[in-house]
């Protein structure tokens, strides 16, 4: 810190001897044009490249073909790299301050500045206005970023002022009739369980109170509140920013669901937005879409900064676009009940409770029976617990006031549980095949199998990937099938899936030659939905496996893949192991094949 003060104070002492410089200096002509743009606050750097100095040398007269002796072109060129690399140590600086990289943006202008410093410019008078323009650039660059950094965030009451537009208007009718009325009604209800100990933590960090109502709009104050981009909680975060901000997620809870651990994050996550903008507007923009969406918008336009947001509205994605008015028109509403007719809404009171250090797995239900609460108020009090299972590992639960001491009396009489085993079969993508056939084969969706494997998008599949493919809740598929025909009596068999003559015989006790003369099929070929008639025989006896090896099966496995490792025929795999086309094998299973 203190090296970063004292190339502060370098900056400064040359911007003065700059000033003074052009001041009191003879040679009156102007910036150039580039220099002028940066004095501007524009993101453009000068053109320094060698090809602008070609004309520079033009105009000073300077002749390409002079012998000029060798020690003193390699000092040239050596001065000219320099300050093209100072060149390009500003350009990164720029890209790391437009994403609010600002300790990358300080550390590539500390390094440029170094290299500036070292260059001497006395014997080279076409080197002099490169050095001044970047000298310039990069003490108006740290001035800016430094000043980015300590900006002081507003914590009055009336810290976001309240603009009532046509775009606010036209939220405001939306909340006041219908369905948007009702969920306005329910949320503001809902709010009075958590908003207090919201409000006294956006004070202590000193930001506008008005901000403990972004939760009506980001969930309607759910703590379970779950959005199709996976954005969870109070607050709305999405499982990356929420790591970012410190709330955990493991096999036992989510913090995301958690409304003091979420208000922490969401706080120190407004506050970083805050240092980069300044603008509470846009700053309410930026949590709904990103920092890096905003900041595109805002480098299109080619500037650093913004005056007034609604400039910035048109060019916002309409999700973002409309949730700024509506966060305003919340606050409009909620500064002008009595005109609204919600002045009568009686909110809830806020949850009360106590906390217990719980050293080992139990489950809310048990922990309730036991200390005689109700079960719904034990998981209100406690949302961040995904399987209403504490992780046993000195975990704070909260209980209703006055039960604390009888659950730790009790504690070691209640049962430890377990959460529900989450099983898995692993599936290699052959070619030509999609997630939504892989789904319909494992009766599963594709929204669980993306989720297990942590992927954005559903075309995103290559052969030989290996896919997991979650189990939990696996049905089987019910079918209703006729009960086995006696001897003689005719049936009719809908082809499906995986059938083929052989194993329709052995099924039914007769040959595939007799179901091809009955039907009168020419080829042994059948198509999914094909009626046969079958005269059944007598069942075929089960197969003789003696002296047949066994085969495990492993993840991954299906009973095609497994017949042709071991070169044998599909349909008599099934058969000597008594499956059925579609039949689902598991890993561990023992298979007999030949």
């Amino acid at each position: 810190m203190n090296q970063r003060h004292f190339v502060l104070s370098i900056v400064l002492i040359f911007i003065l001897s700059a000033c003074a410089h052009l001041t009191a200096g003879p040679d009156k002509s102007p910036m150039s044009e580039d220099a002028s743009a940066l004095a501007g606050g524009t993101p453009q750097v000068p053109d320094l490249s060698e090809a602008s100095l070609d004309s520079t040398d033009a105009a000073n007269g300077v002749n390409k073909n002079d012998n000029e002796p060798a020690a003193e072109t390699i000092a040239i060129q050596k001065v000219q790299n320099d300050l093209d690399e100072a060149l390009e140590l500003c350009k990164l600086s720029q890209e790391s301050w437009q994403q609010g990289e600002l300790e990358n943006a300080v550390e590539a202008l500390d390094r440029a500045y170094a290299l500036i410093l070292s260059v001497d410019t006395s014997n080279h008078p076409k080197h002099i206005q490169q050095k001044e323009d970047l000298r310039f650039m990069i003490s108006k660059r740290i001035l800016e970023i430094y000043a980015s950094r300590n900006i002081v965030v507003n914590g009055n009451h009336n810290a976001i002022p309240v603009v009532v537009n046509r775009h606010v208007q036209a939220e405001l009718k939306l909340f006041t009739k219908g369905g948007e009325r009702r969920f306005f009604i329910e949320s503001l209800i809902r709010s009075g369980r958590y908003r207090d100990r919201i409000v006294s933590a956006l004070k202590d960090a000193g930001l506008p109170e008005e901000l403990s109502w972004l939760p009506l709009i980001e969930s309607g104050f759910k703590t379970h509140a779950l959005s199709n981009a996976r954005a969870l909680g109070l607050w709305q975060f999405i499982p990356s920013t929420g790591y970012k901000f410190g709330l955990n997620r493991n096999k036992f809870i989510d913090e995301r669901m958690d409304p003091a651990k979420a208000t922490r994050a969401a706080i120190d996550y407004l506050k970083e937005l805050h240092s980069i903008f300044g603008d509470w507007s846009t700053v309410l923009a930026a949590y709904n879409c990103g920092e890096g969406r905003v900041l595109r918008v805002i480098r299109s336009q080619n500037i650093n900064y913004l005056d007034n947001f609604w400039d910035l509205y048109e060019r916002l994605p309409r999700e973002t676009a409309r949730y700024v008015p509506r966060f305003l028109a919340t606050l409009h509403v909620l500064n002008n009940l009595e005109k609204y007719g919600m002045d009568q809404v009686i909110v809830d009171q806020p949850l009360e409770f106590e906390t217990v250090t719980v050293d080992k797995q139990v489950s809310l239900a048990n922990v309730a029976r036991t200390i005689g609460v109700n079960q719904k108020a034990l998981k209100e009090l406690n949302p961040e617990l995904r399987y209403k299972i504490t992780p046993g590992d000195s975990y704070n639960l909260r209980v209703p006031p006055g039960h604390g001491e009888l659950l730790l009396a009790q504690i070691d009489r209640i049962p430890v549980s377990h959460p529900p085993q989450r099983a898995y079969v692993y599936h290699r993508v052959r070619p030509g095949e999609s997630l939504s056939v892989i789904a319909r084969k494992y009766r599963t969706s594709v929204g669980r199998i993306m989720r297990a494997n942590n992927m954005r998008r559903s075309n995103y599949i290559v052969a030989g990937k290996r896919l997991k493919i979650p189990q939990r809740g696996y049905r089987k598929k019910t079918v209703k099938v006729a009960a086995k025909p006696r001897n003689g009596q005719a049936v009719n068999h809908v082809v499906r899936k995986g059938d083929s003559l052989y194993i329709i015989a052995k099924h039914y006790g007769t040959t595939t030659k007799k179901i091809q003369e009955l039907n009168r099929l020419k080829s042994t070929t059948l198509h999914i939905g094909q009626v046969l008639k079958i005269y059944s025989g007598k069942p075929a006896p089960p197969p003789s496996v003696d002296g047949l090896a066994t085969y495990e099966v492993k993840s991954g496995d299906s009973p095609f893949l497994i017949a042709k490792r071991h070169k044998m025929p599909l349909d008599r795999l099934l058969y000597l192991n008594q499956l059925y086309p579609g039949t689902t094998i598991f890993p561990g299973q023992k298979l007999y094949i030949e």
